[in-house]
């Protein structure tokens, strides 16, 4: 299985980084392929452009066409998910997450952000044709907290991030796999009918 993660803070360390940081080696330590890209890893310039002939877009792009699913996490300013990470997404072809899950992650600084998951980033990402939105995960900034080089979460989130990327793992599991055009043509050209 392969997921990419997109971080869409501007910052190196931020809130919602942690999270995406933390849910990538929890999904490494259950065996599935994790690529990892941040907005900020794109030149600015190609984003406000929408360089589609750029290197680093045509490989996110390429990439989110071979996973299985997309990690998505996101500060919240102003009740909406970052304007960053909405030009990147729009950069991703129309149906660009058909037949794959996706997971939502927010943090804000108050819980009264939390519907920017549900009202502002789902629908984007059901707009790229995700077969599964899965049950996004909000965090308020006061359940995170950075320890030199780890971050640490309240047991709660750590509950209902863990659970989160359990729903994950078993959205992928039961994902219905595309059958190569190939095969289904000789399934078609040697079946046997009978009326």
């Amino acid at each position: 299985m392969l997921v990419v993660s997109l971080g869409g803070s501007p910052s190196a360390k931020s809130r919602s980084n942690g999270l995406l940081e933390y849910a990538r080696r929890r999904l490494e330590l259950r065996g599935v392929e994790v690529i990892s890209y941040q907005v900020r890893d794109f030149h600015a310039e190609d984003l406000l452009h929408a360089n589609f002939a750029s290197l680093q877009v045509r490989q996110f792009i390429e990439q989110v066409s071979r996973a299985d699913g997309l990690l998505v996490a996101t500060p919240v300013y102003k009740a909406s998910f970052s304007g960053a990470l909405k030009t990147l997404l729009d950069l991703l072809p129309e149906r660009a997450l058909q037949h794959k899950v996706a997971l939502p992650i927010a943090s804000g600084g108050t819980p009264a952000h939390m519907l920017a998951v549900d009202y502002a980033l789902k629908p984007v990402l059901a707009a790229l044709k995700a077969q599964e939105v899965l049950q996004g995960v909000f965090a308020d900034d006061s359940q995170i907290q950075y320890l030199e080089e780890c971050v640490r979460l309240v047991p709660d989130l750590e509950q209902r991030l863990n659970e989160s990327l359990d729903q994950l793992l078993a959205a992928l599991a039961r994902r219905p796999k595309p059958i190569d055009p190939q095969l289904l043509n000789d399934r078609l050209v040697n079946a046997r009918w009978s009326i």
